[in-house]
């Protein structure tokens, strides 16, 4: 969902270079496969390999977030043929009839996905795409500053923390968080609920240091501030820069969410499309790039094949357990709901 530090230095050129790659009229020998993916959500050798090996040229581009993809794609205009949107977006374009339903006797690769991450609310029928990564959301907090067990969303609201807390400049993770502290559901649509959350923010904002985009990592690496929200691939990031910093989902649950792959409506090259999704779920691709994204693959083979900080990590790959408390929530689809939300962050924001 959210990505890597290292993976946001790509982000500047990749704007750039989306413009340029799309439409390119360069091929290789069998093709090419023309792919828009999360800034620096790949191993830069991927896409190599995979031509190497199939004689298919990887015309690739990279957006910064969901909205982004979906802004560019929505309209018809441009042909991509493997797009990598989390798992309310696959909903989404699912709804407005933007993706095609995969042929699997052409992705054999796609067996080698854990059980856990089939069959989920955003493609009940596993139709439409592919588990790519995963990971879930919570706190991660620098145990020199913070002196009380993180435990609760609760924490975030602490006046001893008063100017040493990092929310995200997002609406639908800090309502979310908000909606966890409460006891709802994050995917409430109930108009007093969303009013309690909305209260909750604004009661918070007085502690709260900055609304952070992805600038919030290198803070907390640096020791700016005591508590952050923070998606879990870039926990294990934090981390490993600064062993200061601990990772915890609250006892009132969270979100936790896949991104996948999935093909477009207009795809131009799909037999290429197939081959690269394919190649992106065998297990040794998969660990190569899960080792250089920092999020979790949903390949047990895979896991297997990176290193034992990594797999063993209680960040990246929690007990399983844990995605089926109900507690732990996928979101979905927000359309409906979606101007609710965008007033309620405009009050947040202006109180």
């Amino acid at each position: 969902m959210k990505k890597t530090v290292k993976r946001l230095l790509c982000l500047a050129a990749a704007g750039v270079m989306s413009l340029s790659f799309v439409g390119c009229s360069s091929e290789g020998e069998n093709g090419k496969v023309v792919v828009y993916n999360w800034g620096d959500y790949i191993d830069p050798e991927v896409n190599d390999l995979f031509t190497q090996e199939t004689g298919i040229k990887v015309v690739y581009s990279e957006y910064a977030n969901n909205e982004e993809m979906y802004a560019t794609v929505e309209p018809g205009n441009v042909s991509y043929d493997v797009l990598f949107p989390s798992d309310y977006m696959v909903e989404k374009m699912i709804n407005n009839n933007m993706l095609q339903k995969l042929d699997f006797s052409k992705i054999p690769n796609a067996a080698n996905i854990d059980e856990t991450f089939k069959n989920l609310p955003y493609d009940p029928n596993n139709e439409y795409s592919i588990p790519y990564m995963w990971g879930t959301m919570g706190i991660v907090y620098n145990k020199t500053m913070v002196t009380d067990p993180v435990e609760s969303w609760d924490i975030l609201w602490d006046q001893k923390y008063a100017g040493q807390i990092f929310m995200y400049d997002s609406e639908r993770d800090s309502i979310m968080v908000a909606l966890k502290k409460l006891g709802y559901s994050m995917n409430t649509r109930n108009e007093a609920e969303l009013e309690q959350a909305k209260a909750e923010l604004i009661k918070q904002a007085p502690l709260v240091l900055a609304y952070v985009g992805d600038e919030g990592k290198n803070k907390m690496i640096n020791g700016e501030a005591a508590l952050m929200l923070a998606w879990a691939g870039d926990a294990m990031v934090m981390l490993q820069e600064n062993p200061d910093l601990a990772y915890a989902i609250p006892k009132e649950g969270s979100n936790w969410f896949v991104d996948a792959m999935v093909m477009p409506t207009n795809a131009e090259n799909v037999e290429q499309a197939y081959q690269y999704m394919n190649f992106l779920c065998r297990p040794d691709i998969a660990a190569k790039n899960a080792e250089y994204i920092g999020y979790s693959t949903p390949i047990s083979a895979a896991r297997d094949m990176l290193p034992e900080e990594i797999k063993n990590s209680e960040v990246a790959y929690p007990d399983p357990a844990l995605l089926k408390d109900p507690k732990m929530e996928m979101f979905n689809d927000p359309s409906d709901v979606i101007s609710l939300y965008s007033s309620i962050w405009t009050q947040v924001k202006a109180s």
